[in-house]
């Protein structure tokens, strides 16, 4: 969208006000932006006391030493405690925690006294095989209840997961394991995908035959398909045996705030994946009181339901932890929309009566895709908020989305965060926001945000810029893991004392905040962070390529497709098939989200004269826009032999 449709859009947008009913009976309301303003650090400390501390915290927040901040340092919890054991000391064991839906059809309802229970077993299981305080477990599996019990089973004794996604190839695993050294890696036999078993193990397998991987001690395997695995005996382990034969009790040990609770991968520029370490009590405190306030749960009747994957930053923040941690009841579903119909999603919903739904514009989109008529044949009347979350979500699918699935009435908070914030931090409140469809609008209470320009100065109402975060906030990442230079250079050094991650944004005439996507090399496709550069070092490991550049091009059904220019090696004519073959190479090296949309072999890239690709004049290509400034160049020409090639229709599955 460009910046004078944007503007355009932001005059004519219609408000939706908050239902008087949500208004009446909102756990937030306009006075805690008031609060916050007033004192953000016992605004802070306030939400804090939510949890259940072994020893309460005096001091909220050091920032002695930006931007290494401490949050509650001299506190002590135990996050697993927090999620599932408080909930059953305080009578609530009963309560359903997780309705597992199976895409094949199969269905459990997981108390939290049943989750302490398998919680408590999977703990004793990791200390078994020598998992202790401070060491790192890999998880690499499908949506399925283990999954959760894994990441908790890990907070319970202190050890840092490091969840990967279950599409992610065996190199971009090996890669995670090696960087972590991790030394045990839980995992499935596979899951159900489209209609039919997809395995993973095979991939772990693969993953450790590579000299970082070689480290790890033992693999502990799910049996969720019944498919013929691979297994190496001694270092193999079936989890309904290891953990089943656990004892049912255990006791949790609190640790500091400061404790490592995760590691997170996100794309990098440099085409090293990024370790996101994320600690505890700062952590925790967000997620659970951004979940409590932008979706208005009451955890005694509703029923929450976020569509994302485990392995992303959304299923650790809005699925395991602050869902769990508020004692809520939420639905995990393991497959995808449109198995075995394009209405899958409706049906889950009206099948558990789900009050709240957190899903991506892309998925929103492709409903759109599918038609109105979908959604129309199921009761949706349960729903009271909507939210999205992942990407901007543009005007004609929040409305869609508030109209064809909220009915005409259910407010709809459109949520800014990244993996390296670790929780929401731009949102309407459902009932306080008079919301724009589109817009983020503003910074939760306790969240300081501003868009400014170039030289970082705040920009007016109704300019656009840089978005920045200028104090620092609890559930903020600690540093890259191990390497703390990385995060000064990439998070920090761009505007003195302000934090930018690499997206842009607008402020329309009231003040309100639109996000315009990324403004670096890394790209979002559906929702996830994809570097350019690692795409180009995949498609430059296929024989036949000699070079490549890589962009992201503006996509109504993805935010951004991922298009691709190759050199062929020696100058060689392009055969046909090849272009699928490299699509196909990638999605096998970096997994099917990063598969590029399009590719076009070309004969030169536009360069620079100090041989930078010109990536900017590939994205107007991409987009059939007029080329800007070429006077750079060495060869300004090949820009015009570039676009004899394009081809009359994209490349698509």
């Amino acid at each position: 969208m460009s910046n004078e449709s944007l503007a355009n859009l932001m005059t004519e947008t219609r408000r939706f006000a908050p239902p008087a009913e949500v208004t009446a009976a909102a756990n937030v309301t306009a006075a805690a932006y008031e609060a916050a303003a007033e004192d953000r650090l016992e605004y802070w400390a306030e939400q804090a006391r939510r949890l259940s501390w072994e020893q309460e915290p005096t001091e909220t927040l050091d920032w002695s030493n930006p931007p290494f901040a401490k949050w509650f340092a001299d506190g002590r919890l135990n996050v697993a405690y927090n999620c599932v054991d408080r909930h059953v000391e305080a009578g609530n064991g009963d309560r359903v925690a997780i309705h597992f839906e199976g895409e094949p059809g199969d269905s459990r309802a997981i108390t939290y006294a049943e989750l302490q229970r398998e919680v408590s077993q999977a703990a004793h299981a990791l200390t078994e095989l020598g998992v202790a305080t401070g060491d790192r477990v890999a998880i690499y599996m499908p949506m399925i209840p283990e999954a959760v019990i894994a990441m908790l089973a890990c907070a319970r004794i202190g050890a840092p997961h490091s969840v990967v996604f279950g599409a992610f190839s065996a190199d971009a695993l090996a890669t995670r394991i090696e960087d972590a050294d991790a030394r045990v890696v839980i995992t499935s036999d596979g899951g159900y995908r489209r209609g039919a078993p997809s395995a993973l193990k095979p991939a772990v397998d693969e993953a450790l035959t590579r000299p970082g991987a070689a480290r790890v001690r033992n693999v502990l395997v799910v049996r969720r398909t019944g498919q013929d695995v691979p297994w190496t005996e001694g270092r193999d382990l079936w989890w309904h045996e290891t953990v089943g034969r656990q004892p049912e009790e255990h006791t949790p040990e609190a640790f500091d705030a400061e404790h490592p609770l995760f590691i997170l991968y996100t794309s990098g520029t440099t085409g090293k994946p990024k370790g996101i370490l994320h600690t505890t009590g700062g952590y925790l405190t967000q997620v659970a009181y951004t979940h409590h306030a932008v979706f208005d749960l009451k955890p005694e009747t509703d029923v929450y339901w976020c569509t994302a994957d485990i392995g992303w930053v959304t299923g650790h923040s809005y699925i395991v932890y602050g869902p769990l941690a508020n004692g809520a009841t939420e639905v995990l579903y393991e497959g995808t929309p449109n198995t075995p119909h394009n209405g899958r999603w409706w049906e889950i919903v009206e099948k558990y009566g789900v009050t709240l739904l957190y899903t991506a514009p892309t998925a929103i989109r492709t409903c759109m895709k599918w038609g109105d008529d979908v959604p129309a044949g199921f009761n949706l009347s349960s729903l009271r908020v909507l939210g999205s979350v992942g990407e901007p979500i543009n005007p004609e699918a929040w409305v869609w989305y508030r109209e064809h699935i909220g009915g005409g009435r259910t407010p709809v908070v459109d949520t800014w965060w990244q993996t390296e914030t670790g929780a929401m931090m731009i949102s309407p409140l459902p009932g306080v926001t008079l919301a724009k469809p589109g817009s983020a609008q503003t910074p939760l209470p306790g969240i300081s945000a501003t868009v400014v320009d170039d030289d970082g100065n705040e920009v007016a109402n109704g300019s656009g810029g840089y978005l920045t975060l200028t104090e620092p906030w609890p559930s903020m990442l600690r540093t890259i893991w191990g390497d703390d230079q990385r995060f000064l250079d990439t998070y920090w050094s761009r505007f003195e004392g302000r934090y930018f991650a690499g997206d842009g944004a607008k402020k329309d005439a009231d003040g309100d905040i639109w996000l315009l996507g990324r403004v670096d090399d890394v790209m979002l496709v559906s929702g996830h962070n994809i570097s350019t550069t690692e795409v180009e070092s995949a498609l430059v490991s296929h024989p036949r390529i000699a070079e490549a550049a890589v962009v992201g091009a503006t996509d109504p059904q993805t935010t951004q497709a991922i298009c691709a220019f190759v050199i062929l090696r020696g100058g060689a004519p392009q055969e046909e098939g090849l272009v699928e073959e490299l699509r196909a190479h990638v999605s096998k090296e970096l997994g099917p989200i990063a598969k590029p949309k399009r590719i076009l072999a070309v004969d030169e890239l536009p360069k620079t004269r100090s041989g930078k690709i010109m990536r900017r004049l590939l994205r107007d290509i991409a987009e059939n826009r007029e080329l800007g400034d070429v006077t750079t160049l060495t060869d300004p020409a090949v820009m015009d032999l570039i676009q004899s090639k394009l081809p009359s229709a994209p490349s698509e599955d």
